[in-house]
């Protein structure tokens, strides 16, 4: 098929390998503009753009698909289909309607539970037992499109966002695939209005760690944002990051060192720090992390 593709981060590069290594003819790439980034804050295409140019795809990044102009230049590309990953726009209706058979979306949930920005994260801090990817035929509403192909797959009790994400990715480019080949069987699915949930953005107001809350909680909300925001509390007055975590048994006054292996008591239960990040460097295991500063039992966070 004609191809054309938007998205933007890491979770959509996969999908695009797969595309090309298909047989698929990508008609045009299209990706958030290149940012400043790093300490030269030097413009840096994003890991989608990136991939593109290996691949010898012609790339667009416009800023907005509003106009008239960007409309009839996307429209003119004569797409088959448009496959949508994690692009960071909101596609207007006449971007909607151009491609024969317009444009489909992969979407890191079991819709319609967790529609919207963040669905990795929000399915493991609220505990889910298990998420997946759908594929949805789009339409002008936030994730609210008919479902073409959805495939499940259990949280596990240990996994952070970052592992999630990248089990995700894989899934998503295997199921639009096989999508795209099965196009003229499948029946689109529409979403039930029963059990719709939003994964608002991730707030960084929300990453520190409130150590009165239960275990589950302090544990899923550490998995939940890790890597991102991350997850922080402080030690001896310094912020580190909390990146991997599991629940222990342990009791004790909520924020105390109970051992010297980093299991901190919370309002129920307690948690094993597993992984951390002290500001300006890279993340550690736990052993790792204890012999560069020894924290020892009783130490209040």
């Amino acid at each position: 098929m004609r191809v054309v593709f938007m998205g933007t981060p890491d979770f959509s590069v996969p999908v695009l390998n797969a595309l090309v290594d298909a047989g698929h003819d990508i008609a045009c790439v299209y990706c958030q503009p290149p940012r400043p980034a790093g300490r030269g804050k030097k413009e840096r295409p994003t890991p989608v753009h990136a991939r593109a140019l290996e691949l010898g795809l012609p790339v667009r990044h416009p800023v907005s698909l509003k106009s008239a102009d960007a409309q009839a230049e996307f429209a003119a590309l004569n797409a088959d289909i448009a496959v949508v990953v994690a692009y960071g726009l909101i596609l207007p209706q006449p971007i909607l309607d151009a491609p024969t058979h317009g444009c489909l979306n992969i979407h890191a949930s079991l819709l319609p539970r967790w529609r919207g920005a963040a669905p990795i994260h929000r399915a493991i801090m609220a505990g889910d037992g298990e998420t997946g990817v759908c594929i949805m035929q789009m339409e002008a509403g936030l994730d609210t499109g008919p479902v073409l192909l959805r495939q499940a797959t259990p949280i596990g009790a240990e996994e952070t966002t970052a592992e999630l994400h990248d089990r995700l990715s894989v899934m998503g480019a295997g199921l639009i695939v096989e999508a795209l080949a099965k196009l003229p069987q499948l029946t689109p699915d529409p979403q039930p209005d029963q059990g719709v949930t939003y994964a608002h953005k991730i707030d960084k107001a929300e990453a520190r760690v409130d150590w009165t809350q239960p275990a589950e909680t302090v544990d899923r909300q550490i998995r939940g944002l890790s890597p991102f925001p991350g997850a922080w509390t402080e030690i001896e007055g310094q912020r580190v990051k909390l990146l991997a975590s599991r629940v222990t048994d342990a009791q004790g006054k909520p924020g105390t060192i109970l051992d010297d292996a980093l299991t901190v008591a919370c309002g129920d239960g307690a948690v094993q720090l597993v992984r951390l990040q002290r500001a300006g460097k890279g993340a550690q295991d736990a052993e790792t992390f204890l012999r560069g500063w020894p924290v020892p039992k009783g130490t209040r966070l």
